[in-house]
């Protein structure tokens, strides 16, 4: 007999239909009747409209009321600083991102060393990108830089094949290259980083935790939670755990070195991941925080920190559109076009006039250029200046156009630069699964240590062994597109042999053994040269090579022979070009080498 479906927890009702109108505009009856509320959800988004026509900010205060979600405080952002190091990003400073979910516990994680992993994605709808699109990604990838974590970034194809009636599966295909292409240009660690297309990478584990997922979910829930109704196509009702199993870290195997032929491990779904997004992308991993631990493998809440909308130019209550190209600054515009959309539809907090605006002075507060500015222009003290002489009068509207085209035009100008270097091999660099590398906090603060000796009340005990359903599979694997005799990795991982080398030399001997007789004819070269030393704080694959290090050279001299020829270009890593031929002997004592290098065990 089916299981009665749980309540769904204490989150707001029917979220995309949230109003604020009510919540911002406490005056008379009269006037809550005539207004037009505020709609937020993460197809569409319009702002409240008052009861004489005039449109209304966001009242960001108001949504996270409503939406329960914690603001960003001083607190909170000196904390952070404390522990990283670092500055808060301007972005956190002025207020930009203003909102979060449990932040608090990832600084925490970050604190003791635990891993954690970002997540961000973009629904690609157009083939470039705006100036809105890139906030999250210049953000994303500065927290990637200062916590020294994995990144995946979702490229959600299939959702705007689903929603948007015009567009082809081809069609979206090509976007999603086009954008990942983008994405790519902000500077992301390839080494730390995997992009993946929906409609090509889903499947395995990632297929597994959706369709898991997704059991979990009522229909009454999820239409809630987006306004779906009789006439909404099933696609769209089958999407969103899509979204949201992205959260969890058993999705990417081969990023943790789990085997991806086998089960889901369930140490790897304690993992939590933080993921930076607009404000109006809230609703997705609201039900993922609501069901995570009711998963056969539970998964940590899911932590999110916010951001306010980038105004279009035809001012407040506006959001950027990719399909309004009028309301946008796209990558992809020229010099010209920036200035061209700035002087003509960049909504002005000015005067009508010049003596009007000397004399009571403009309203930075809704006028577009100088909004740009406090996003693009790192100076506090000159954002502060500006703001003060364009309030004052003593600086025109005219002028700041100027200055605001001028930042834009080189921003944009930047970007082309590096964009013009992401060729198709880059990007299959980056879209390729494989193990990633990270250091995370250099310097973690660890548990004191119980007292007592061996066997002890208070000694440390061993962490669990894996559970039978978790162990790696005994089988060897191998990818028939690639020659057989290239050394052994994990399926698509990183190719280079000096990488695995220091995790294969502290193996026990009797493994070492094992290995050497599966490869007779290489291990007596390898033996020859001194184990290195494991670097320190470094993540190396869980499934590494059966070698020692040798000479770049030897190992360009070895693939030759066997015709599989190792192309080197400077400036990338050499991922995916060696043979993913892995062997399994002695792979428990790796798994907990490994292990202890993820999870930081002693």
């Amino acid at each position: 007999m089916a299981e009665k479906p749980s309540q769904a927890p204490a989150e707001p009702p029917a979220v995309a239909n949230a109003s604020l109108a009510s919540t911002a505009n406490s005056g008379a009856t009269a006037s809550k009747t005539a207004a037009v509320e505020q709609h937020i959800d993460p197809w569409s988004v319009s702002a409240a409209v008052d009861d004489q026509g005039n449109t209304l900010s966001f009242d960001y205060e108001a949504i996270s009321k409503k939406w329960s979600t914690s603001l960003i405080d001083q607190a909170l952002l000196e904390r952070f600083e404390r522990l990283t190091g670092h500055k808060p990003h301007r972005w956190l400073r002025r207020g930009l991102f203003f909102s979060h979910r449990d932040f608090n516990n990832i600084l925490d994680r970050y604190e003791k060393g635990q891993p954690f992993f970002l997540y961000t994605g973009r629904g690609p709808s157009s083939g470039s990108m705006h100036i809105g699109h890139t906030i999250p990604f210049a953000f994303t990838k500065w927290l990637q830089d200062v916590f020294d974590c994995p990144l995946v970034i979702m490229l959600t194809d299939d959702e705007k094949f689903l929603f948007k009636d015009n567009m082809s599966v081809e069609e979206a295909k090509k976007f999603a290259d086009e954008n990942a292409m983008d994405i790519i240009s902000m500077g992301f660690d390839q080494k730390k980083t995997f992009i993946y297309s929906d409609f090509r990478y889903i499947g395995g584990h990632f297929y597994e935790n959706s369709v898991e997922f997704s059991k979990l979910l009522p229909f009454n829930q999820v239409r809630g939670a987006f306004g779906f109704d009789n006439s909404t196509n099933t696609g769209r009702i089958d999407f969103p755990p899509k979204q949201c199993v992205a959260a969890f870290a058993t999705s990417y195997p081969h990023i943790w070195g789990d085997d991806p032929y086998g089960n889901r491990v369930k140490r790897t779904a304690t993992i939590p991941c933080l993921i930076p997004c607009a404000i109006d992308q809230d609703p997705y991993f609201r039900l993922l925080r609501e069901n995570a631990h009711r998963m056969k493998n539970p998964s940590p809440k899911a932590a999110l920190i916010h951001s306010k909308f980038l105004t279009a130019l035809q001012g407040p209550g506006g959001k950027m559109s990719a399909s309004d190209p009028t309301s946008a600054i796209f990558m992809s515009d020229t010099k010209k076009d920036v200035q061209k959309k700035i002087n003509k539809f960049a909504f002005s907090g000015g005067r009508t006039s010049a003596e009007e605006h000397r004399m009571y002075g403009g309203n930075p507060d809704v006028d577009v250029p100088f909004q740009y500015l406090t996003y693009f222009l790192d100076d506090d003290a000159e954002i502060e200046r500006l703001r003060a002489a364009y309030k004052s009068g003593e600086m025109l509207t005219g002028e700041m156009k100027q200055y605001c085209i001028r930042i834009m035009q080189e921003y944009v100008e930047d970007f082309q630069t590096k964009r013009k270097q992401v060729t198709p091999d880059v990007l299959k660099e980056y879209m390729t699964p494989r193990r990633l590398q990270w250091g995370g906090n250099p310097n973690p603060v660890k548990p004191p240590q119980p007292q007592g000796g061996k066997g002890s009340k208070g000694a440390a005990q061993p962490p669990p062994a894996a559970s039978k359903s978790e162990q790696p599979s005994t089988a060897t694997l191998v990818d028939r597109s690639t020659a057989p005799a290239a050394p052994a990795m994990l399926a698509s991982g990183l190719g280079n042999q000096a990488d695995n080398a220091p995790l294969q030399a502290q193996l026990p001997a009797e493994t070492q053994q094992q290995q050497q007789q599966q490869q007779p004819s290489e291990s007596s070269q390898s033996q020859s040269q001194p184990p290195p030393q494991q670097p320190a704080a470094t993540h190396l694959p869980i499934f590494a090579s059966t070698q020692a290090a040798e000479p770049q050279e030897s190992a360009q001299s070895s693939a030759s022979a066997s015709g599989t020829a190792t192309p080197q270009r400077p400036g990338l890593a050499n991922v995916g070009r060696q043979s993913t031929t892995y062997g399994v002997s002695g792979l428990s004592s790796l798994s907990k080498k490994a292990s202890s290098l993820i999870y930081g065990d002693d």
